[in-house]
C-alpha cells in the first residue's frame, strides 16, 4: 500500500500562512500520499491552493449530526463541501479537552463515512496507562469502541498517537511502536477479516525528520500523522522522503 504522511496543523497559522504552507508542499513526494489538515476557516482556501496537486486536504473534526441546532459545530457534509476528502477524529486533544468518548467518536466516524469522507481515527494511551502496563489494552478498547462497520472497506485510516508523546519531543521506542501497531493490526483483522490487512496504520507523536526513517521501517507502520513538523514544509517533506522506496 502507498504510505500516507498526514499533517495536523491544529490551531496554527493565519489564512495567508496556511495557503503559503500548502503551496510549500504542493509538489508532494513521489510514491507517497500527502494529507494536510488545516483549521476549519482555512479548509476551502487550502483546498483551492492544492487543487490539481497530489496533496489531499482534511478537517480536524466534524459533528456527528448531519444538520441542526449545533452552534459552532461543522457537519461532515459541510467539510466535504470545502473540497476536503478526509477528517481527523478522536484525537487525544479532542478526547481530553472536549470530553469525547469512544461512543462520540464512533458517531462522528459514522457521519464522516456517510458524507463520503475518509476518517483518520486516532487512538493512544496516556503515560499513566503505559506505566501501568495497559497501553495495548487501552488502544484495543478504543478501536473496538470507536470504529464502525464499513470503516475498513471505505478506506478508513487509524493513527496511533501516545498521548504522552504528542508535542513533547518524546517517542516510544521502536519496539513499543511495533508492539502497538501489531496489536492494532491483529484487532482489525480479527474483527473485519483479511481486508483489514490493507488498512493504513499511521504513527503520530513527535515525528521528526530525524526519527522518521526508523519508524517507517517497522512492520505495520504505513505512514505518520505529524504535528509540529508539518508546519514547516521542508521538515514535512523530509519526513515523507524518509519512507523506504
Amino acid at each position: 500500500m502507498r504510505p500516507l504522511i498526514a499533517g495536523n496543523w491544529k490551531m496554527h497559522g493565519s489564512l495567508r500562512e496556511s495557503v503559503r504552507l500548502a503551496e510549500g508542499v504542493r509538489e508532494g513526494v513521489p510514491g507517497v500520499d500527502l494529507l494536510v489538515c488545516p483549521t476549519f476557516p482555512h479548509l476551502h482556501p487550502v483546498a483551492v491552493a492544492l487543487l490539481g496537486s497530489r496533496v489531499a486536504v482534511g478537517a480536524q473534526d466534524c459533528h456527528a449530526a448531519a444538520k441542526g441546532a449545533h452552534t459552532g459545530d461543522v457537519s461532515a457534509a459541510m467539510v466535504r463541501d470545502t473540497g476536503a476528502t478526509h477528517v481527523i477524529l478522536g484525537h487525544s486533544e479532542r478526547r481530553q479537552n472536549h470530553g469525547e468518548t469512544d461512543a462520540a467518536v464512533l458517531a462522528k466516524t459514522e457521519a464522516a463515512l456517510a458524507a463520503g469522507l475518509v476518517p483518520v481515527l486516532c487512538v493512544g494511551e496516556t503515560e499513566a496507562e503505559r506505566l501501568a502496563g495497559r497501553a495495548e489494552a487501552v488502544v484495543s478498547a478504543q478501536l473496538e469502541g470507536s470504529i464502525p462497520y464499513g470503516f475498513v472497506t471505505s478506506g478508513g485510516i487509524v493513527a496511533y498517537e501516545p498521548v504522552w508523546a504528542i508535542g513533547t519531543g518524546r517517542t516510544p521506542t521502536e519496539a513499543e511502536v511495533a508492539a502497538i501497531h501489531g496489536t492494532m493490526r491483529h484487532a482489525l483483522v480479527e474483527r473485519f477479516g483479511p481486508a483489514a490487512r490493507t488498512t493504513r496504520l499511521l504513527y503520530g507523536g513527535s515525528v521528526k525528520p530525524g526519527n522518521a526513517a526508523g519508524l517507517f521501517a517497522l512492520e505495520d507502520v504505513d505512514g505518520a500523522l505529524v504535528g509540529g513538523a508539518s508546519l514547516v514544509p521542508e521538515d514535512f517533506l523530509a519526513i515523507a522522503r524518509a519512507v523506504p522506496e
